[in-house]
C-alpha cells in the first residue's frame, strides 16, 4: 500500500554574507535527509546552488530559500531575492549562452536538472517585500 506524505515547507533566511548559500545548500541536505529524499540531493543541491548564487552575486540585500514538498511529490526549491529584475536566463524566450560568455550558464544547468522552473515577480501594491522568487521542482522516482 502506498501512502501519501502530507506536503511541507521550509524557509531559511539568509544575509547577504559569502558563507550564506553553504550553509543554505547543507540546510536543504539535512532536510532532504530527514524526510527520507537523499536520493534527490545531488540534482536539488545543483539547482539551489544556482539559484542561490545567482541572488548572492546580482543583489545587495537578504535573500531566502524555500523548500516545498507538494503532494504530488515534487520538490520545490525557490529563492527569493529583492531585486525585482528577472534574469536573462528565466526570461521567457531566452536563448541559449554565447560560447565566450564568463557567466550566465548557471540558469540553463536549472532548467536542464528541472521538471519545471519559473520565477514570480513580487511587485504588488502593499506587498510585504518586493523583489522576486526564481523557482524549480524537482521530481524522483522514490517520491510519493
Amino acid at each position: 500500500m502506498t501512502t501519501v506524505a502530507p506536503p511541507w515547507s521550509y524557509t531559511l533566511q539568509l544575509p547577504h554574507d559569502p558563507r550564506a548559500p553553504g550553509i543554505a545548500r547543507a540546510t536543504l541536505r539535512t532536510v532532504l535527509a530527514a524526510h527520507d529524499l537523499s536520493a534527490l540531493t545531488p540534482t536539488a543541491e545543483l539547482v539551489a546552488a544556482e539559484l542561490l548564487a545567482n541572488a548572492h552575486l546580482h543583489t545587495a540585500g537578504p535573500y531566502a530559500l524555500r523548500l516545498l514538498r507538494s503532494e504530488e511529490g515534487r520538490l520545490r526549491i525557490a529563492v527569493w531575492d529583492s531585486d525585482p529584475r528577472v534574469p536573462p536566463g528565466f526570461a521567457a524566450g531566452a536563448g541559449s549562452v554565447g560560447g565566450d560568455a564568463e557567466s550566465g550558464r548557471g540558469l540553463y544547468l536549472v532548467q536542464a536538472c528541472a521538471e519545471s522552473w519559473g520565477v514570480s515577480a513580487l511587485r504588488e501594491p502593499g506587498a510585504a517585500r518586493d523583489g522576486k522568487l526564481l523557482w524549480a521542482e524537482c521530481q524522483s522516482d522514490g517520491l510519493a
